[in-house]
């Protein structure tokens, strides 16, 4: 069985790993916001190449983000099994169901984000 200072670092590493996810796709979908005349210019292929790359990233982006939120909450919910009075232990407990914003909320903004970017590099 894990101690507090265990899980308290195990669930840094879960927000970390949120963290990171989210920088590929949000790149992504940034840069081709800015460049959805480009890249319909550089013609069809093109086209779908990006929309491929941006569903890959998302897609793997969203299991990521999912997986780590859902490990985090797992952690959570451990650390208040322990029955630890700290600050730490209490904070982590309170927040955690805040994670749910990270599993549902945020792939279903890429997705919107996303079906607006189809419809601007195929429109």
């Amino acid at each position: 069985m894990m101690n507090e200072k265990d899980l308290i670092e195990l669930w840094n590493k879960s927000r970390t790993q949120l963290i990171v996810a989210q920088f590929a796709p949000t790149f992504l979908l940034i840069t081709t916001a800015g460049l959805v005349p480009a890249v319909r210019a550089a013609g069809t292929f093109t086209t779908w190449a990006v929309i491929g790359i941006l569903l890959a990233s998302g897609i793997l982006g969203a299991l990521v983000e999912f997986s780590a939120a859902h490990e985090a909450q797992a952690i959570a919910r451990d650390i208040s099994a322990l029955g630890s009075t700290s600050r730490t232990a209490k904070a982590i407990s309170q927040t955690s169901p805040w994670l749910h914003v990270a599993k549902f909320v945020t792939p279903a903004i890429f997705i919107a984000i996303f079906v607006a970017l189809l419809f601007a590099l195929l429109g």
